[in-house]
């Protein structure tokens, strides 16, 4: 749902442009969200949109009512390009010049709909009806007709336990978004990466959550060069912080305050995501997948919440947990009191059982029944490297131990073993990503969660 505001006595457009954007010369997208005819005047008590935006340059050849078809299907949305950019609709626009974007989706009219219900829905406050009025061309606001297609204002904003405190929409594709949360003991940030066409396409698409390895964070995948291997892809990945040795769990104890990473991620992020983006808020609409500590969290949450993916992929992830006295396991507990918790562990000393089983692929076979399954291993680590030949070993004889499990149960997967350690391997992570979006819903024009502002149910339970 998009930003609001209710002015206070004292506040000016600029102030505020700088407040919610951090850049004043944004006054002007405020204004035309908002209806405020002068920039200078604002009034105490009045409603303000704070959309999102998109900074664009222009290059030879454009005008502003090719850019309003480009952006919104509707060369006559030019003025709402003109306004945010304080130019004049008639005026000529040049190479090289900056204009302001502002995010809108449309709504066609059902029997039913009133502006004010519609306030509501998108907006959060019956009170803004006369600013959808006002932007549509809509002379008696009490009166809206069936099949009017209504201009409205979309961006990011707080909910689901997530303050959003930091944010970079600036980029044409990886948007950056950094949350309070009372899940996490200090602000987890996350990379949104979008199709290319996200911003004109108007499509509702599926995604991927990537879950990062230890000793990394969010940005693991960007350094990794995610970007150029999902160039024209119609999928959005979804890369959130997960801990320096967080193991995606929420721990049995932390001396450092919470990191309920779990929490943040299933309960938290996911409907944002899906309350802020097109996508699709259903199980055929989600992937997870990660890389060694990452694809471990991808197999856990893939089964502990069986509803909600529809394919999970590990690169170089473990997946079993008690194999070799437990070695994970201990790894685990060693790793995350040392970098993560403050001398706490994720699984307790002596181990909290349940936790460890409900947590360990091997235990969870029959949740993986009906999904899309892929699996990468190296074969060969560095000899001289004692971490990397640890790990990998590890990671090897754990997923072929899952494999025969599933092989037992009848339950089809796509498994690679090549050579080399314990490395993310982009031509892998290609073919799974492929396969990822040929087992999804396929980007499309349905309604999306984001358009009506809802959040996905609660996850189904997993089979016995």
């Amino acid at each position: 749902m998009v930003r609001t505001h209710t002015v206070v006595a004292g506040e000016t457009l600029w102030a505020l442009a700088l407040r919610f954007y951090g850049d004043a010369e944004l006054h002007r997208l405020i204004a035309t969200a908002s209806g405020v005819a002068d920039p200078n005047v604002i009034n105490v008590g009045q409603r303000l949109i704070m959309p999102g935006f998109t900074r664009y340059t222009v290059v030879a050849g454009e005008t502003l009512s090719g850019l309003a078809q480009r952006f919104y299907g509707d060369a006559q949305l030019d003025w709402l390009i003109a306004g945010a950019s304080g130019i004049a609709e008639s005026n000529v626009i040049n190479v090289g010049q900056q204009l302001i974007i502002p995010d809108t989706t449309k709504y066609t009219v059902v029997a039913g709909d009133t502006l004010s219900a519609l306030a509501v829905r998108f907006y959060g406050d019956a009170a803004f009806y006369p600013l959808i009025a006002e932007v549509n061309g809509i002379a008696n606001p009490n009166v809206v007709n069936v099949g009017h297609v209504l201009v409205i204002f979309v961006g990011r904003s707080d909910g689901f336990g997530l303050r959003i405190v930091d944010r970079n929409e600036n980029d044409p594709r990886l948007w950056y978004y950094r949350f309070q949360t009372d899940a996490i003991g200090w602000n987890p940030g996350i990379n949104v990466l979008l199709p290319d066409d996200y911003r004109t396409s108007g499509l509702t698409y599926p995604v991927l959550y990537m879950l990062h390895g230890g000793a990394a964070d969010f940005r693991q995948f960007d350094f990794l060069g995610i970007r150029n291997l999902t160039a024209g892809k119609p999928i959005i990945v979804v890369m959130p912080d997960g801990g320096q040795a967080g193991w995606y769990c929420n721990p049995v104890g932390s001396f450092v305050g919470p990191r309920n990473w779990e929490t943040f991620h299933i309960a938290q992020l996911i409907p944002w995501i899906e309350a802020n983006f097109r996508t699709y808020a259903e199980y055929d609409g989600r992937a997870v997948g990660g890389f060694s500590m990452g694809g471990f969290g991808a197999l856990k949450y893939a089964a502990k919440y069986y509803g909600h993916f529809a394919s999970v992929s590990s690169h170089s992830g473990p997946a079993s947990l008690r194999r070799d006295s437990g070695l994970v396991v201990h790894w685990a507990n060693l790793s995350s009191a040392v970098v993560e918790l403050g001398g706490a562990t994720v699984y307790g000393v002596p181990w909290d059982e349940a936790r460890v089983s409900a947590d360990n692929p091997v235990e969870r076979i029959e949740s993986y029944r009906n999904k899309r399954i892929f699996l990468v291993a190296g074969t060969s680590p560095d000899p001289v490297n004692w971490f990397d030949t640890v790990q990998e070993t590890q990671v090897l004889a754990g997923q072929r131990e899952f494999r025969d499990d599933l092989n037992a149960a009848g339950i089809p997967y796509e498994a690679h073993e090549e050579p080399g350690g314990h490395v993310f391997r982009p031509d892998m992570f290609v073919r799974d990503l492929d396969g990822i979006i040929a087992r999804l819903r396929h980007a499309s024009t349905a309604t999306s969660a984001a358009s009506v502002s809802a959040a996905d149910p609660d996850p189904d339970v997993a089979p016995d």
